[in-house]
């Protein structure tokens, strides 16, 4: 969780209820749980009593499951349960990443719940955390797959840069990447963490499509990390 655009040293213990993915769902978690607010106050809770009082909680909601008739109801129990700020991921779990992301919707939950509130939800460029804050009413914001795509964003976002990174400057990191990734992930699926980064990439970066379609048929890790 970013309590802010560029991020905080502060030490924070999250809760996720908007993860739509299939298999985290069909174990009753993530963003299922959006239709029992009443179990998702007694895991906040729970949380809130086990870390020490210095240590923010937070959650991340979507709107809802299946529709947002429960979006109040999901934040008040978040709220009550002690949580300090709230992540909302303007769409439900049937809207999936699908665009747009309806961040107006959030300022009915932003007055309904006194904590501070974070707007979350298909904000790749600058113009599109300016509309966010407009009509969410939220001063902070969280980046997810725009700063996959354009890793600068949040620095242009607070206005601490103007141009994006260039691409000298991400092939560092890639590389730092593509070492974590040997050392955490299985290695039938180490190219691929690599290839979906410079997937996103090819938003912003001529050159991350060069080298997508260049690496998109080796499948080996080793023979990627030559590259």
């Amino acid at each position: 969780i970013m309590p802010s655009l560029v991020g905080s040293e502060m030490c924070i213990r999250d809760r996720n209820f908007g993860c739509p993915a299939k298999c985290v769902n069909r174990h009753r978690g993530g963003a299922v749980l959006l239709d029992e607010p009443e179990l998702i106050h007694e895991i906040v809770a729970a949380v809130r009593r086990a870390v020490p009082a210095d240590i923010m909680v937070s959650a991340k909601m979507r709107l809802g499951y299946m529709d947002d008739s429960r979006t109040l109801d999901v934040a008040r129990a978040i709220h009550a349960a002690g949580a300090s700020e709230i992540v909302v991921h303007a769409r439900t779990k049937a809207d999936g990443y699908k665009p747009p992301a309806y961040w107006e919707r959030i300022a009915a939950v932003r007055e309904a719940v006194p904590i501070t509130l974070i707007a979350n939800g298909e904000i790749w460029t600058v113009e599109h955390a300016e509309l966010a804050r407009e009509r969410s009413g939220c001063e902070h914001l969280m980046l997810g797959r725009g700063m996959v795509a354009d890793p600068g964003l949040a620095r242009r976002v607070a206005g601490l840069q103007t141009e994006p990174l260039p691409w000298a400057a991400l092939l560092p990191l890639m590389v730092r990447f593509f070492d974590q990734v040997r050392a955490t992930v299985a290695p039938r699926h180490q190219g691929g963490r690599l290839k979906q980064w410079l997937h996103y990439l090819r938003r912003a970066y001529p050159e991350a499509a060069t080298a997508y379609t260049e690496l998109r048929t080796v499948n080996s890790a080793d023979e990627l990390a030559r590259r």
